[in-house]
Formats: C-alpha cells, sequence, structure tokens
C-alpha cells in the first residue's frame, strides 16, 4: 500500500469516527430531551402550532323605559386586498369591474380604488387596505363583487371583523348613556351608564383552540375545544327618550343664547325617583356644545340660593323660626365681623317676614336669622342639616359621584362667618343630582327617595332582576314644615316679588327657587369673577309629577347671570312641553243627566243665530263656542282669551257690524 493510499485511509476512518461520535451525542441530546425537558419542548411546539383564542361575547342593549335602543352593539368590517394570491388574468380581468362596485358602493370614484389595487399588485402588499366600518349589508355586498367573489386564495379578499358599540340618539345623552372600555392590562375605564351596568351588560367571555396552518391562518380544532361565549343581558333604563329630547335642546339653546361654559339638567320623576333626563353639554374650543363630563353626578359646587330651602327646613324643624317671623333686611346689607352680606335689591327690603324673605331671596334676612339663632350652638344647625342626608353621597352606581362638603365647628375651614355664609349657599357643596335630591323630597311630601337609573335587567323574555323604589329616608322633616315651604316655593313663582315671578305660566303651576351663586369670588381680578345659575323644583305645583334642577356655569355676564333669567327658562320649557306631550285623561260624567241642558242652550243659540245682526250683539254670558260660531257666521274674525262663558268683549252691543273687522272675547 502507498503512503498516500494509507493516508487517505487514516482521513476516511477519523472523519467515519467523527461522524460516529456527532450520532451519538445528538442520540444522547435526544435521549435528555425526551427525558428531562420532553415536557418543556412539547409545550413550545404546541404553542406555535396551537393557540387558545378568546371569543367575544355580544354585548347587551342598554334601552330606554319605553324600549327605545340607546346603546347596542353591531358588527363592522374591515375590507384588505392580498395582491400576491390573485393571478395576472384574474386581476386584470377584474380589477375594472371592482373598482366600479367599490366606487357605486362606497361614494369614492373608481379611479381611487383601482389605483390602490394596482399599486398593491406592483409592490406584492399582501394587507392592503379597501375600505373600514363597513357594516354587514355592505360587507355581504363586497363579498359578490368581482374578483372578491373568487374567494380569499384567487381573489384576494381579507376581511377582519369587530364589534362595535352604538348609540342610535347620537350625541343627545351620549355622556350620560357611557361606555366601558379595557386596556391592553385589563384595567377598565367606566362611564354613564355602560360603565355602571356593565357587570350585566358585558357577558361571559368564550375560548376556543385553533391550530396554525398555512399561510399563517387559524383554524379551529374541533368543536369540543369550545367554551361557548355567554351573551350580555338587555338592560332596561329609566330614561324617557322624549323627555331627554326635550331637556337636551331646552339646556343647548340657552347655552348658546348665554353664551356659558356648561350647564347641565336633570328631569326626575317625583314619587318613584327615576330619573327621566339627564342632560350635560360643555363648550368647545369651536363654541359648539357636546356632552363632555357628568356634571350632573360629578361636579359639587357651592350652591347659592337654592341652599335656603335647606337652611329653612333645618331652623323651622328646629322651632327656631316659623314663615311669619320677622326679620330685618337692613337696607340690603348687613356685617358681620369684617365681613358684609348683600341682596341682590338694592337697599334692601325693610322689615319682613320669613316667608317674604324667601320669596325675594333675601340673602341679608337669612345670614341674619341662621347665624343668630344659632351662633352660641352652631353645631345644632349642622347636625340637623346632617340629619337631612344633606352630607352624604345618595351612592349612585355610576362612578364619580361627587362628595358633599358640609363643615361642622372644629372642621379644617370654619370661622365665625360660617353660619351666616352657609346660610345662603355658600362654605357648602353640593352636585345637582343631590340639591335636587332634596327638593324632590320636598315634592314628595319629605320622603327621599335615591334616583334611580336602571328599572331592569332582561334576557329576552326573562327578568334577571328588578329595581324598584329605594327610600334613603322616609321623612327628612315633619309634615307641617313640607306643607309650609311646599306653599313657599309656590309663592317664589306665583307671587308677583317672588324672584321667579317671570316663569309662571297660566296652563301649569310651578314651584322651585332661584340660585345665583358668584364663581371665584376670591379672586380680585374682575374678569374672572363667574356666576353659576341654578333654577330647581317641580311641577305640577299642586300634585308633583316631575322634579327638576338646571344648572348653568359662567354666563356672559353682558348678556346675563340671574338664575331667573339664565336657568328659569329651561325649567319651564322643559316642564311645559313634558305636560303639554303627555296625554290627558278626563273621566266623563254620564251625558244622560245634561241633555236637556244642551238642549236649552242649543235651542237659544239657534234661535239667536237666525236673527239678521247689521250690529254687534250683546254676547256676555254665552258660551264661548257658540259666541265664536255666531260671529264667525257674521263674518267677523274671533280672538277668544280663557275658557268658559263670554264675560267681556271688546267691541260693544250696537256698533255697525261693517265697521269691525275683529272682536276679542274674555271668557271665564
Amino acid at each position: 500500500m502507498s503512503f498516500t493510499s494509507k493516508h487517505i485511509l487514516i482521513r476516511l476512518y477519523l472523519v467515519s469516527g467523527g461522524m460516529f461520535l456527532f450520532a451519538v451525542a445528538v442520540m444522547v441530546k435526544l435521549i435528555d430531551i425526551q427525558t428531562a425537558d420532553g415536557d418543556k419542548y412539547r409545550e413550545l411546539a404546541m404553542k406555535r402550532t396551537e393557540k387558545m383564542f378568546t371569543i367575544e361575547p355580544t354585548r347587551g342593549n342598554l334601552y330606554s323605559n319605553d324600549g327605545s335602543l340607546l346603546a347596542t352593539s353591531v358588527s363592522r368590517y374591515t375590507i384588505r386586498f392580498d395582491a400576491v394570491t390573485v393571478s395576472a388574468p384574474d386581476f386584470e380581468a377584474g380589477v375594472g369591474p371592482l373598482s366600479r362596485e367599490l366606487s357605486e358602493l362606497l361614494g369614492k370614484p373608481a379611479s381611487h380604488y383601482e389605483k390602490i389595487l394596482r399599486k398593491a399588485r406592483a409592490s406584492k402588499d399582501r394587507y392592503a387596505l379597501i375600505a373600514r366600518n363597513l357594516d354587514y349589508s355592505q360587507y355581504m355586498a363586497v363579498q359578490e363583487f368581482p374578483l372578491f367573489k373568487l374567494g380569499p386564495y384567487k381573489g384576494g379578499m381579507i376581511s377582519e371583523q369587530k364589534i362595535v358599540r352604538e348609540h342610535p340618539l347620537g350625541k343627545i345623552a351620549e355622556r350620560s348613556v357611557g361606555y366601558e372600555r379595557f386596556d391592553e392590562n385589563g384595567y377598565a375605564t367606566r362611564v354613564g351608564l355602560e360603565g355602571a351596568f356593565g357587570r350585566y351588560l358585558r357577558g361571559i367571555e368564550g375560548k376556543r383552540l385553533k391550530q396554525k396552518i398555512a399561510k399563517g391562518q387559524w383554524k379551529p380544532i374541533g368543536l369540543d375545544n369550545i367554551i361557548e361565549p355567554q351573551d350580555g343581558y338587555d338592560v332596561i333604563s329609566t330614561i324617557d327618550i322624549n323627555i331627554q329630547d326635550i331637556a337636551h335642546h331646552a339646556l343647548l339653546g340657552q347655552l348658546e343664547h348665554y353664551k356659558a361654559e356648561h350647564g347641565t339638567v336633570i328631569v326626575m320623576e317625583t314619587a318613584t325617583g327615576e330619573i327621566k333626563a339627564i342632560s350635560n353639554l360643555g363648550r368647545t374650543d369651536e363654541d359648539t356644545y357636546y356632552e363632555r363630563l357628568n356634571y350632573a353626578i360629578g361636579e359639587s359646587h357651592e350652591p347659592g340660593s337654592t341652599f335656603k330651602l335647606m337652611s329653612l327646613v333645618a331652623a323651622m324643624e328646629d322651632g327656631k323660626l316659623d314663615t311669619s317671623t320677622v326679620v330685618d333686611t337692613e337696607k340690603g346689607t348687613w356685617k358681620i365681623y369684617d365681613r358684609v352680606v348683600r341682596d341682590s335689591r338694592r337697599g334692601g327690603y325693610g322689615k319682613i317676614s320669613v316667608g317674604k324673605a324667601f320669596e325675594v331671596s333675601s340673602n341679608t334676612a337669612f345670614a341674619k336669622m341662621i347665624h343668630e339663632n344659632y351662633k352660641d350652638d352652631p353645631s345644632a344647625f349642622t347636625d340637623r342639616l346632617k340629619s337631612m342626608g344633606l352630607d352624604k353621597e345618595l351612592g349612585m352606581p355610576i362612578k364619580g359621584e361627587g362628595k358633599p362638603v358640609l363643615r361642622s365647628p372644629g372642621d379644617k375651614g370654619w370661622s365665625g362667618i360660617s353660619l351666616a355664609w352657609m346660610s345662603h349657599g355658600y362654605e357648602v357643596s353640593l352636585t345637582p343630582l343631590q340639591t335636587l335630591a332634596f327638593y324632590n323630597a320636598i315634592a314628595n311630601n319629605g320622603e327621599l327617595v335615591r334616583p334611580r337609573l336602571i328599572k331592569e335587567v332582561r334576557e329576552w323574555n326573562r327578568t334577571v332582576a328588578h329595581f324598584d323604589k329605594d327610600v334613603l329616608n322616609p321623612e327628612i322633616c315633619s309634615q307641617a314644615t313640607v306643607k309650609k315651604v311646599q306653599q313657599l316655593l309656590r309663592n317664589v313663582v306665583a307671587s308677583p316679588e317672588g324672584t321667579g315671578h317671570g316663569l309662571e305660566s297660566p296652563f301649569l303651576t310651578l314651584a322651585g327657587k332661584t340660585g345665583t351663586a358668584q364663581k371665584n369670588y376670591a379672586s380680585k381680578d374682575p374678569d374672572k369673577l363667574g356666576y353659576i345659575s341654578t333654577f330647581a323644583g317641580y311641577f305640577p305645583a299642586d300634585k308633583p309629577e316631575y322634579s327638576c334642577i338646571v344648572v348653568i356655569h359662567e354666563p356672559d355676564k353682558s348678556v346675563g347671570y340671574y338664575g331667573a333669567d339664565v336657568a328659569g327658562p329651561v325649567f319651564r320649557s322643559v316642564a311645559r312641553k313634558i305636560t303639554s306631550n303627555k296625554p290627558v285623561e278626563t273621566k266623563l260624567k254620564s251625558l244622560a243627566i245634561s241633555s236637556s241642558v244642551l238642549e236649552k242652550s242649543y235651542s237659544g243659540y239657534y234661535e239667536l243665530s237666525q236673527e239678521p245682526f247689521e250690529a254687534v250683539p250683546d254676547l256676555r254670558g254665552m258660551s264661548g263656542m257658540d259666541a265664536v260660531s255666531l260671529l264667525e257666521n257674521l263674518g267677523v274674525e274671533v280672538e277668544i282669551r280663557g275658557n268658559g262663558k263670554v264675560k267681556k268683549q271688546s267691541v260693544s252691543k250696537g256698533t255697525d257690524l261693517k265697521k269691525v273687522k275683529k272682536i276679542v272675547l274674555e271668557l271665564s
């Protein structure tokens, strides 16, 4: 054997030996993996080829009290294009017709879509965006378009579905309806009704095991691996969409007129505490308004003169005074230590009764009578207010209820002027809803009920949970006090001197209290001084069905800022429209008992109508309907004021009819 052959043979042995040793090492490692790390690598392999996917449940619907949708879940689709999977002949044959169909459906020019498709083809884009937020009918139509109807592999159509929440009312009550959102870490942000009752609406997630197949797609593995999702329950709220619409537009119009910063309106059913409307509007940089924050529930502020009701009830319950007690308004100013309390009316009101002081909203009267009656034991005043629940939150399910501020002697911020300032709504703080709850209690003969936003939770036709009236305090004060302050609240509107007199309506009795609180009054800059205009009350005054509060922050002072002028008209508008939209039920007595009266009345009218009048007849005592009919037959225009029989006519009897064009009849 030559040296060269021997050398080659040695090399061959070495290579073979190395390969043998490598094979042994591989076998050892495989055995080690199988025995020591087998579970670890099997789990890793499974993760790469199999994955558990979450199946989102369908969120329940949120309804108004009459069954109208406030929020519902709908599917939205995104369409993309995989330009690589489509063959050249199919692409060229379908790109033009597809672009035209997309143009007709979505509104943009066909050239726009053809440009997107050809650009994707040239760049071999496998995920080109075609359209977003298509509804189900649009999605189904796109599936049948040229090219796309060939399917995902030949036609390149990729569809992605997502569930979104829609509000059929649009911007009306948007913040009150709210939302529930979860971030990537599972932390939730909850707003409004959606957030408050998310535990009923959201449902329970399902699980599905899927296996990774070609092109990075995931395919379900059998039916046995599915945990079915449980859809959310439907929630029926107390909101009345008609009242909500009335409140929203009444508030919006006043905010725009007074160029105010923000405002809120709440309408509540007196007996049950059901909130029928809650509107919160704030101004944008563009001077438009939208539901930015839930001011009604979350914003605690000094209530101003609306708090005089609470002060008066407390003092009357403690026997410190009565509505007839006389107080001197000190010519409109009253000094306490180094501070001065002023009335809005220059010169004051002289010596007046407590009842009159409430009607005219005298700051000096309330500051004097609360300070002088409680200065020796100020805790008695604050304890009485606390006994009526004014220091407690209402416990609303909606997140972010503002905390009331009601200081007592010894608390930080308490001073010698605190009683006087608290008496007319300063150094205290309440949310609009907390103030309304107290006024509603007075309307409800002393029974304080928790404001309520939900009536029922349902699963199809099955009631899951029902929510009833929740009484917080069956009697916040005595019936004697209730009846007296009810009359005072009525006088605020009905009395000629009442601060709310301009709101009086001949067709509807209103009761309530105006409030005008200074805002940022500690500032020495007059430009920063603002006002909060409020009106809180109920209607009809004699038999309350609804309570309502209107709060408007920082109206333009050059236009107006008093509660009666700014907030009061919103209250009146809401009250009028609610009652005018409500069907009237009338119980009729038997018609038989009035038949003789009707016959007599008709025969008298018939005989009168047959006379050939040349002059205006005496219409006094005639029914309004007969008088109108008679005059119109004589060719005279008629205007009626009031109801019943004719009490007065604008044109005296005997006047030549040829000289008369119109007659005004006053009925009573």
